[in-house]
């Protein structure tokens, strides 16, 4: 197997691997059980409790809610220890400003999304991702909705992806663009024959007061 693309799986697997016990460290460290926890999220605990445990994976909804709840970064949950807080201070920054294939941190979720962060330095209140929806994939399972605090930005690179934005629907194209309020009710799902790759931002999800699908 080529370096590049063993890197890339194993960064995969131990995003995966490690997410369920990250979010109970910190649903923890927030003083909350897994039914409270639940409850504010309109969840059952016993989803939190598969999710925490491994044996179930979120959705994109799902895991916005949670680490809007818990007050979290989406980097501290993907990297784990290898998250550091972004000194508001100073500017520093990584040795490189280069993020190389294969290094980058990887994410596999439910209903068939992918992300790659896309950044090799944090920065405060961006979600810079290469976003990959399978055949059927969708951010949201059963139709629902989701939606937060910032703006999303989004380019399609291949394949067709639907956006719901409230009650109206956008068919995006390789080389289609798209931007939107993140409050407004949305989902977004692949409605073609092959996977679907995107580079998305979201900016501004830190003031997220709560999240709901």
């Amino acid at each position: 197997m080529d370096a590049d693309v063993s890197g890339a799986a194993d960064a995969s697997l131990d995003a995966l691997e490690g997410i369920g016990d990250r979010l109970r460290e910190e649903r923890i460290k927030a003083g909350l059980s897994q039914r409270e926890l639940a409850r504010r999220l309109g969840l059952s605990a016993s989803l939190i409790s598969q999710l925490e445990s491994g044996v179930s994976k979120p959705s994109v909804g799902t895991l916005y809610a949670i680490v809007t709840e818990l007050d979290l970064s989406l980097d501290r949950i993907i990297r784990g220890d290898d998250y550091t807080e972004p000194d508001r201070t100073e500017t520093e920054r990584t040795d490189s400003p280069v993020a190389r294939t294969g290094t980058r941190q990887v994410i596999d979720l439910a209903s068939g999304v992918r992300w790659e962060e896309l950044t090799a330095d944090l920065e405060e209140g961006i979600d810079f991702l290469l976003a990959t929806y399978d055949v059927g994939g969708s951010s949201t399972p059963d139709m629902s909705l989701m939606r937060h605090h910032g703006r999303e930005y989004g380019y399609i690179i291949s394949g067709t992806l639907t956006v719901q934005i409230g009650f109206q629907e956008y068919e995006l194209g390789p080389g289609d663009s798209i931007a939107f309020d993140s409050t407004t009710p949305h989902r977004l799902y692949n409605t073609g024959d092959e996977p679907v790759q995107a580079v998305w931002f979201v900016v501004g999800r830190e003031h997220d007061t709560r999240l709901a699908d």
